[in-house]
């Protein structure tokens, strides 16, 4: 993509970034100026495509998010926002569902930006100058790639941490296959921190691989939201553009500052805000040591409260039992004094046979309360017993762990007798919560839950869905028109063309003039679900290249004839 003329044919196509990230941009002339000085850490963010140098939400709230923890360190900090030129891309006059698919790479004017950003990192981060400086990374959307692109080739010794946020180059193994390893909850890779969808295997535009090179193990972070088009298996624009808003920068800056107090012996860690939910067996054969889980869970709402938390309070019993699961005060509405009046009004009687209503007890817990996004969500069990199964309105162990898994995960963590720990080991590994025995030892189970930041990594439990595969069966050049046949069980599939959005089609077979030289993307289409990206690449034939015609038996995107 060095000719001018080629770069004029495409600039008529390429309009505003499809993903155009707000903010108010300043003229160049106004950019914030930078100091000179050497500080304890520097933070660099690589803003996505078509972004306004300093302007950018996604900078803005990574920055303020970031700030507000390191202000009462005492460190000394600066931001930057990375010079690199984030070429917008896009193309008009798409559907949502089309145009969201950024045709985009290791070359022509994208890869060219993608390259620049990575030689600019690097002279940053192994330059001579300020080598006290430790450094913080982050990344979106083509900045993401950015950084995880340059990462083999930096200092990995002067990076505390590095940040990518829908990153179009993921790479997640663990969800590669039919039914994923990450479906099962195993084998999850530890830079996982924020991926929901279990299916999330390699970015739109293929992956990076390693993802986290070794000198960078526990220094790598990704967040990839749950629908997220570049990095999940999914088709979502709004996931993709939804990091500020559903609070994933303030998730990460939870991470990083735990990384940076690390780094410089800062005795203090920050613990996200916390949800927890209590629920408690209140059938007769928890009289005798009801008392003593009670003055646990007191303290625990306590701590939670004064730390910023929440706190719910539920009792329960048993299925043969006509009492139901009850809340005694939600998070709306728990104050201390109001938890303390509520756990007092609990009596211990009745029940039925041995195993309780846990089940449907948790079930209802999860569904009534309105849990907060960001927040580590915790649900601590007290009971002498195990569960039944099904329970009532037929609720199993797997719709408990699937709606746990759903809400980000809520972490499930039983109080119990040796007696009953087996029946909890598999809800609590499931849910990457734990089991206590040990009465004496309630007060540790508190500590950590409070301690706790947010940074599990969060897998939702779904059925996997297949996803769509295509595989090219034939390709013809005849001077500069080329002809792709292929085999596909989705739906339909989307074509690029040189990093252009070209439309999408049902037919098998593609022509496509006017490419003496083409890279072209195939991607298979089922639903709302996408499949892995089949590359076509064709060799420059004329030492040229015009701009190329995808021919098709109907309209790109209208579904006209």
């Amino acid at each position: 993509m060095t000719q001018k003329s080629h770069t004029k044919l495409k600039l008529r196509y390429l309009v505003v970034a499809l993903i155009v990230i707000g903010g108010i941009a300043w003229p160049g002339w106004l950019a914030p100026a930078q100091a000179e000085s050497c500080p304890d850490v520097k933070i660099i963010f690589a803003r996505g495509s078509g972004g306004e140098r300093w302007a950018t939400e996604d900078y803005l709230t990574f920055k303020s998010t970031i700030e507000e923890k390191l202000a009462t360190t005492g460190i000394s900090y600066e931001f930057e926002d990375l010079d690199y030129p984030a070429v917008g891309v896009g193309i008009d006059n798409l559907s949502v569902a089309i145009g969201a698919y950024v045709g985009a790479g290791e070359t022509y004017e994208f890869g060219d930006s993608v390259n620049t950003g990575m030689h600019n990192l690097m002279e940053i981060i192994n330059g001579a100058s300020c080598p006290g400086t430790k450094y913080v990374l982050g990344g979106y959307s083509q900045g993401a790639m950015v950084v995880s692109k340059a990462l083999g080739s930096l200092k990995a010794e002067r990076v505390i941490y590095a940040a990518t946020f829908g990153d179009p180059k993921l790479y997640l193994p663990e969800g590669e296959g039919l039914i994923p390893a990450a479906c099962r909850g195993e084998n999850l890779s530890d830079y996982r921190v924020y991926v929901p969808d279990c299916q999330a295997y390699k970015g739109l535009l293929g992956a990076y691989i390693p993802y986290e090179p070794a000198a960078w193990v526990g220094k790598v972070g990704t967040w990839c939201n749950k629908r997220d088009i570049m990095c999940s298996s999914h088709l979502g624009v709004s996931d993709h553009v939804g990091y500020v808003a559903d609070n994933l920068y303030e998730d990460a800056a939870r991470v990083i500052y735990d990384k940076v107090a690390e780094e410089f012996g800062i005795e203090e860690r920050l613990t996200s805000p916390h949800d927890t939910a209590i629920l408690i067996d209140s059938t007769g054969s928890m009289a005798g040591m009801i008392d003593k889980y009670k003055a646990e869970a007191l303290r625990l709402a306590k701590e939670t409260i004064e730390s910023g938390g929440r706190v719910a309070l539920y009792d329960y019993r048993d299925l043969q039992d006509p009492y139901s699961p009850v809340e005694r005060c939600g998070f709306e509405t728990c104050t201390v004094e109001i938890f303390e009046d509520k756990l007092n009004e609990i009596v211990a009687e009745n029940g039925g046979d041995i195993q309780e209503s846990l089940l449907s007890a948790a079930y209802r817990l999860m569904q009534e309360q309105n849990w907060k996004l960001g927040s580590t969500k915790s649900l601590v069990v007290l009971t002498d017993a195990g569960y039944l199964m099904p329970d009532r309105d037929g609720v199993t162990l797997d719709d408990v762990v699937a709606l746990s898994k759903s809400i980000d995960p809520v972490n499930f963590y039983v109080i119990t007798t040796s007696a009953s720990s087996d029946y909890y080991s598999e809800l609590a590994e499931r849910t990457d919560g734990l089991v206590v025995t040990n009465l004496d030892e309630l007060h540790l189970l508190t500590d950590y839950i409070i301690e706790r930041y947010d940074s599990l990594p969060r897998v939702e439990e779904t059925v996997a869905s297949e996803r769509p595969a295509l595989t090219v069966t034939r390709i013809l050049r005849s001077g500069n028109e080329i002809e792709v046949w292929y085999e596909t069980d989705g739906d339909e599939v989307i074509v690029v063309v040189n990093e252009m959005i070209m439309g999408k089609t049902r037919e098998e077979k593609l022509t496509i003039r006017n490419a003496d030289k083409a890279e072209i993307l195939l991607i298979p289409v089922a639903g709302d679900t996408r499949g892995e990206v089949v590359r076509v690449e064709i060799e420059d034939g004329h030492g040229g290249m015009t701009m190329p015609v995808l021919v098709v038996p109907k309209t790109p995107n209208t579904g006209q004839a």
